[in-house]
């Protein structure tokens, strides 16, 4: 049952690959950069790391500027491979977390997240893919992937239940500060 707990302390968020060339292709572009964007306000506020990535970026562009003016002291970490894994400079960077659950947000859900979510999970690491955090270009492609995570062993969610899961509880500032937001 650990896997389907999320707590400010053993969570980590990895934002794949939303970049300036892959978005515009995306049909709900504008729900996952949301979302996302909820996503790296709570790790902000209740100090939980994050990474992000980006595929081929001479090709792809660089993170789009919602999600890097929302990180500015974050580098976004290189790579070819469409696996994170496959990049040990991510493998290193997430490691040094200490952190055991990894939250996923990104693009696109079939390719870089799918495959990143199978080898966390061969790795290791329970993995909860914010659904609503996360596009193909294609739903049909989203569902199978997201079908494909849950029968990895992938905890499948959406933002809001991660937010809340984090948060454990009302009457904080950070839970007032999240509540404004996704209102």
């Amino acid at each position: 049952m650990d896997k389907f707990f999320l707590s400010r302390d053993n969570s980590l968020l990895v934002i794949v690959d939303i970049q300036e060339r892959l978005v515009p292709a995306m049909q709900v572009k504008d729900k996952v950069v949301a979302n996302t964007l909820h996503l790296i306000e709570a790790a902000k506020l209740l100090n939980i790391p994050l990474r992000v990535t980006e595929q081929y970026p001479k090709g792809l562009g660089r993170t789009i500027r919602e999600i890097a003016e929302a990180l500015p002291e974050c580098t976004p970490i290189e790579k070819i491979t469409f696996s994170c894994c496959g990049e040990q400079a991510f493998l290193d960077a997430v490691a040094a977390t200490g952190r055991t659950h990894v939250i996923l947000a990104g693009m696109e859900t079939h390719v870089c997240v799918l495959q990143t979510c199978i080898d966390l999970l061969r790795s290791g690491y329970h993995v909860h893919a914010a659904a609503d955090a996360i596009c193909s270009r294609s739903k049909e492609n989203y569902r199978l992937a997201l079908e494909f995570m849950r029968d990895a062993g992938a905890v499948i969610s959406c933002t809001e239940t991660i937010l809340f899961q984090l948060l454990e509880k009302a009457g904080s500032d950070e839970f007032r500060a999240i509540s404004k937001r996704i209102k």
